[in-house]
């Protein structure tokens, strides 16, 4: 099977978004994102080009145009959230949040999309399926040169606990203290294509393991493999998928920016002729549960020899490393909001301190979702 990858500009950047509606007394879910779409398509009945639908009608997705900088695809972003909102607006009391998944909402009470990929995707997955009430954020960048793009994404792994516990999200599920950071992580991964990658040393490989599954009855097509980073032939990017959802445009700029960075950091020393580090898969898949389970209290392995670093620290010192990456693209002043994560705390952090303020209610962690999406997250030293 020949799969073709398209032509992108270098390190050119779009983001898509996940966004959960509620009840704004309740904080329940929400299933009227059906209704909201239909309000916003055009006058002869054609879909918004931007807005859309994903596996359950509690959902809309928001997708950027491609920009060079992050600052236009976030300001698509928000714009569209503006759109949604006039919407939700007009048609009752709701409100959009964010994270990677809702604190109290059972899955038994949401609705399936009515499209055939969806209903066939249940029908294989079944009750692992029907619990993904899970919301991320996923991140396209160009790359230029489609045997650059395998390289990349191997050494991308290394950064995925980075990226797993800055945008961990999902401490709650269906009302419990799961005790993870990411709840979301390790349960998206019970999909059959989802997960991490398998390593695959060039291309070609690629295009295999793709004709095998369509061969099988796995997947219909490329697009179906679901890994937390993946090549995306049809944009010519490489898409991380491996963070939870973040309930503020400023925290998703900041990923996006560490995001961009990391992909022209790496793409630069391949142009030089370097070998990119590659952990052994065993060293990505314990950094994915260690940060998923610990989040920014997570120690990672860093290197092939297994050197371990509080993630925090690594973080502190990668941001000096892509601050020049960063004034190439126009993004270093979403790289440095990454900073406010790791003094303020991420996602997971924030709503366990409002649970906790209010004793165990996550009705008010919904509300500071809600809160979030709207006004923005606020430095504690603000508070």
């Amino acid at each position: 099977m020949r799969i073709e990858f398209a032509r992108s500009e270098r390190s050119s950047v779009g983001i898509e978004w996940e966004l959960a509606i509620v009840e704004r007394g309740s904080g329940e879910l929400a299933s009227v994102g059906d209704r909201v779409l239909a309000d916003l398509a055009g006058s002869d009945g054609s879909p918004h080009p931007f807005i859309t639908s994903e596996l359950l009608t509690n959902t809309v997705e928001l997708v950027s145009g491609v920009h060079d900088r992050v600052a236009g695809a976030v300001d698509d972003l928000t714009a569209q959230v503006a759109e949604v909102r006039s919407v939700l607006d007009r048609i009752g009391e709701y409100e959009l949040i964010c994270s990677g998944s809702h604190p109290f909402s059972q899955w038994y009470d949401q609705r399936l999309t009515d499209k055939p990929r969806y209903h066939k995707l249940i029908e294989r997955t079944r009750w692992w399926g029907r619990n993904m009430m899970i919301w991320g954020i996923h991140v396209h960048v160009g790359i230029e040169e489609r045997d650059k793009a395998l390289p990349i994404l191997d050494g991308m792994l290394a950064y995925v606990p980075h990226l797993q516990a800055l945008s961990a999200s999902s401490p709650f599920w269906a009302g419990v203290e799961t005790g993870y950071a990411s709840n979301r992580a390790l349960m998206f991964q019970q999909l059959p294509t989802a997960g991490l990658p398998y390593p695959l040393p060039h291309w070609a490989s690629y295009e295999r393991y793709v004709d095998d599954l369509v061969r099988t009855g796995v997947i219909e097509d490329h697009t179906e493999v679901r890994w937390d980073i993946r090549p995306s032939p049809r944009w010519g990017t490489v898409e991380v998928r491996v963070c939870d959802g973040v309930s503020s445009a400023e925290e998703i700029g900041a990923i996006a920016a560490l995001i961009q960075c990391l992909v022209e950091w790496m793409s630069d020393r391949l142009d030089a002729g370097e070998t990119l580090t590659v952990l052994q898969p065993w060293y990505v898949r314990e950094n994915k549960w260690r940060a998923a389970r610990y989040g920014m209290d997570a120690e990672v392995i860093t290197d092939v020899a297994g050197t371990e670093r509080h993630v925090a620290d690594d973080l502190r010192d990668l941001l000096v490393t892509l601050a020049p990456y960063a004034d190439r693209l126009g993004c270093a002043e979403e790289l440095q909001r990454i900073r406010r994560t790791l003094d303020d705390g991420a996602s997971y952090q924030r709503q366990l301190r409002v649970a906790q303020e209010h004793g165990g209610e996550l009705t008010a962690v919904v509300a500071h979702l809600a809160r979030e999406l709207r006004e923005g997250t606020v430095p504690r030293a603000s508070r």
